[in-house]
């Protein structure tokens, strides 16, 4: 176990709601491990977390702002964002942080298994650069960043997105274009970093997830996000349910609202 002073590799941060706190399923632990739970919500007086871990208490909605307190309060150099539903599978996140030491880059963009053991999406089938253009399908619990690199340049989830806001997805892409935009660099690499059981809100496809689709583009593109939604749209047809949907998402050039 590493002492309270020394520095650890990893930090690996639960992000969960005060009635699902006790449910999360914790790692076997090795020695350079730092484990944070990040709860919202009103927690009973008595509970406690299990012994060694970190207990941070993150005022308002949204998961945006968990995330924003796990990579505040992160000791380790590197920081794997997590829900808690999620089996951390440790040797793929090794894996990535080998990944991330050797090469310098802030993210290594890893995968995920559903429990039927198989992945979660396609995925690039090797080591890929991350760039605007392949990495709008990453879950948070497949990143594992350089949270120093990432402190340093100044680059956090835009809380106006993301579970629990009123725009519920996209807060990965985002955070991902702006780290790529302050001139950092990061990989899809093919690890897996944990088994997560449920749908994510990145596999809906209705009104209101078209929409939010659309902001999150115009919040990453800004001037040139026309000609993105429309590319976007088109190749998307089929799921956003047909040409009259495509018109209205090419359209659709609404912002985020105002910090």
């Amino acid at each position: 176990m590493h002492s309270e002073h020394s520095t650890p590799l990893l930090t690996i941060a639960y992000s969960s709601l005060a009635e699902r706190a006790g449910d999360v399923v914790w790692p076997e632990r090795f020695d350079d491990i730092d484990l944070l739970l990040c709860v919202q919500g009103d927690l009973p007086d008595d509970f406690e977390p299990p012994p060694g871990v970190r207990l941070v208490r993150v005022p308002g909605r949204g998961v945006a702002r968990s995330r924003n307190a796990s990579l505040r309060h992160a000791r380790g150099r590197y920081l794997l964002f997590c829900d808690d539903d999620v089996r951390v599978d440790l040797d793929g996140v090794r894996r990535g942080i080998d990944h991330l030491r050797t090469t310098g880059k802030a993210i290594a963009l890893g995968r995920g298994m559903g429990a039927d053991g198989e992945l979660r999406k396609r995925y690039a089938p090797e080591i890929t650069p991350l760039t605007l253009f392949n990495s709008a399908k990453a879950a948070t619990y497949e990143m594992l960043v350089d949270a120093v690199q990432l402190r340093t340049h100044d680059v956090w989830f835009d809380e106006r997105f993301g579970a629990g806001a009123e725009l519920y997805l996209g807060d990965e892409y985002i955070l991902v274009a702006d780290l790529l935009r302050a001139g950092l660099a990061g990989d899809a690499v093919p690890f897996v970093y944990g088994i997560h059981p449920v749908e994510s809100s990145g596999s809906r496809w209705g009104g209101r997830d078209a929409h939010a689709r659309a902001v999150v583009l115009n919040r990453v593109f800004g001037w040139e996000a026309p000609a993105i939604r429309l590319a976007f749209a088109v190749r998307s047809r089929h799921k956003l349910g047909g040409w009259r949907a495509v018109a209205r998402f090419a359209l659709n050039g609404t912002r985020p609202p105002a910090d």
